[in-house]
């Protein structure tokens, strides 16, 4: 019986994690990845002691120039050139736009590979928040299992680099603790990062929404409830009440998981996520 409810849990979480990884990529971090994609994940904070892996620029922006349509690919090959020719002093200043470049076209690899080189030669907290945000959505995207603990090391190391420049910035300690708790440190040293800084400020979504998943991931479902609620108080969004239908629906509430999957299709107005969600209630009306 008890194996027959964590099967069902876990098939739960993986497709409604895979799917908001589809459909919410700008509003939603995935912070929680399908129990299929974890197997190989590393021990709690092993990543933390091996060296970075290195990943090659001109191999990412070839693998991404080839998915592009072609005019866009060229217009990022003539900044590449630009960046390349250009004098030390005015780099940055393309490799700024080679970044934009890359997000508009959704390649946040390449894009958080140029903010890195950004921030290394001019290594203002800004310019590390903005390299570990986009390190962070390219780990949250991915589901390549080799690069993944690269880009998680590198976003790591952004937000650390952020973090020493003000130890009170609650976007470096956030970004910082959901690094942690992803494998870069003992799970529960994040937590109290995350903890630390919604305590500061109570209304800091993002850590919100963190706790929120990361207490999903371990099964706590009622401190999940209780923190979606909370969320949703403040700022009613449909990959919040996603995740509190998600953990209604793995306690059995199947009345309150209905209407939090239907706020959340009102919310998203998605045709895909429609779809989903009216399978799910179709299923939990029975």
């Amino acid at each position: 019986m008890i194996k027959d409810i964590r099967t069902k849990q876990v098939i739960i979480i993986g497709a409604i994690l895979l799917l908001i990884a589809f459909l919410f990529t700008r509003d939603i971090k995935g912070l929680v990845k399908p129990k299929e994609d974890t197997t190989n994940t590393p021990a709690a904070g092993e990543l933390a002691t091996k060296p970075a892996q290195e990943i090659n620029l001109q191999e990412v922006s070839t693998v991404g120039k080839n998915i592009i349509n072609t005019s866009l690919a060229a217009e990022i090959t003539t900044l590449e050139n630009n960046y390349k020719k250009a004098p030390e002093n005015d780099k940055n200043t393309v490799a700024l736009q080679l970044a934009q470049k890359w997000d508009d076209v959704e390649q946040p690899i390449p894009s958080a590979l140029y903010l890195e080189l950004i921030a290394g030669k001019e290594p203002k907290i800004n310019n590390w928040l903005n390299a570990g945000e986009r390190f962070m959505k390219a780990f949250d995207l991915t589901r390549d299992s080799v690069i993944q603990p690269a880009l998680l090391q590198k976003a790591n190391n952004s937000y650390k680099n952020a973090f020493e420049l003000d130890s009170n910035n609650a976007v470096a300690k956030t970004g910082l603790g959901i690094t942690i708790v992803n494998g870069m440190g003992m799970p529960m040293e994040g937590i109290a990062m995350l903890l630390a800084v919604v305590k500061k400020d109570p209304t800091n979504l993002k850590a919100n929404m963190s706790l929120g998943t990361f207490a999903i991931k371990s099964g706590q479902f009622d401190k999940a409830i209780v923190r979606f609620n909370e969320i949703i108080a403040q700022q009613p969004s449909p990959d919040a009440y996603f995740y509190l239908a998600t953990a209604y629906e793995n306690l059995g509430k199947k009345k309150e998981a209905i209407a939090a999957y239907l706020n959340s299709k009102k919310l998203a107005a998605n045709p895909t996520l429609s779809k989903f969600i009216d399978k799910r209630v179709e299923e939990l009306s029975k």
